[in-house]
């Protein structure tokens, strides 16, 4: 045993191993281990115990032969051999996504299955019901799934092919396309003891010193600055605050006065809530609702399809 309480590797030919291969899941601990260089903040990424942690990353090492990590009761580095290693887990673990990728993508249109993704209150929106509803019509015996996103995984679920198409509000990053839909208001929603919540209108100058929801740094920067109306006409830096991921941990923060967020102008009859209320932002651009989709697989004949009926449909 090490200081630290962890058991100690010793190189063995294939002890316990019996030439079995590593799993893809050891990989990727492994990779996390990499970036962590601890074993309880890993194990926390991946909402495991340390003790299970462990156990697979010596797994790992008695089936490859190779001490990948050296553990003392105070850092963790990894060996030579497991520093070689690494590249090759990383190539591994991404083909095996790509693969899982590919077989998903073939799955869904020999199945007749297209799965969409929407963000908050996309579902109930005109534009989307009358999109859906012709494509079942041109096409009735396809299986349409829908998937709720929120801020962190809507724009990577179309990179990585966990959803087709996606109903969502750009602006979106570079490598996904867009078909706009709508346009409406941004309004400022604030908590309702806010004394700007009795003006009917207010102006972004008149918000420079109340503190914003932060979007979590996994969403675009593009779309973050768009949300946030960064930088500011005036100049003056925002103040950020807690961090949402969807729209209800937007209007949760909010609720608690604890920041105002910006939103689109339907989110008032969508997302009533006691504590807050909805005021008209009078000098924010409009934003924008569309249909969007991963460049790549934008001639992937569900994709097709839906993108010709949204260049078709009424505005």
């Amino acid at each position: 045993m090490t200081a630290n309480g962890e058991e100690e590797f010793r190189p063995h030919a294939r002890s316990n191993g019996s030439g079995s291969e590593p799993s893809v899941h050891q990989l990727r601990l492994f990779m996390i281990l990499a970036e962590e260089l601890h074993f309880g903040r890993s194990a926390s990424r991946l909402f495991m115990s340390q003790p299970a942690f462990s156990k697979q990353i010596r797994v790992l090492e008695r089936r490859l032969g190779l001490q990948l990590v050296e553990r003392t009761s105070r850092i963790v580095e990894l060996t030579p051999s497991g520093l070689a290693l690494l590249p090759h887990a990383r190539a591994v673990t991404e083909a095996m996504a790509n693969l899982r990728h590919v077989a998903e993508v073939r799955s869904r249109e020999n199945s007749g299955r297209i799965v969409v993704g929407t963000l908050a209150a996309e579902p109930a929106m005109p534009h989307t019901r009358l999109i859906l509803d012709e494509l079942h019509r041109l096409q009735p015996h396809l299986a349409i799934e829908m998937r709720s996103l929120n801020f962190i995984n809507q724009y990577e679920a179309l990179a990585c092919g966990e959803v087709d198409v996606a109903f969502l509000r750009p602006p979106a990053p570079s490598g996904i396309q867009a078909h706009q839909l709508a346009e409406e208001p941004r309004l400022v929603c604030l908590p309702d003891g806010d004394p700007l919540a009795v003006q009917e209108r207010l102006t972004l100058a008149e918000l420079s010193d109340r503190t914003m929801v932060t979007m979590p740094p996994e969403s675009p920067q593009v779309w973050r600055d768009f949300w946030a109306i960064n930088p500011r006409p005036n100049g003056i830096p925002i103040r950020f605050g807690p961090l949402a991921v969807d729209v209800e941990g937007v209007l949760q923060a909010i609720a608690r006065n604890q920041a105002i967020g910006f939103l689109p102008a339907s989110a008032r009859d969508f997302y009533p809530r006691p504590g807050i209320v909805y005021r008209e932002l009078v000098d924010a651009p409009p934003c924008t609702m569309a249909l969007t989709w991963f460049a790549r697989n934008r001639d992937r004949p569900h994709v097709a399809l839906m993108r010709k009926i949204a260049r078709t449909a009424p505005p």
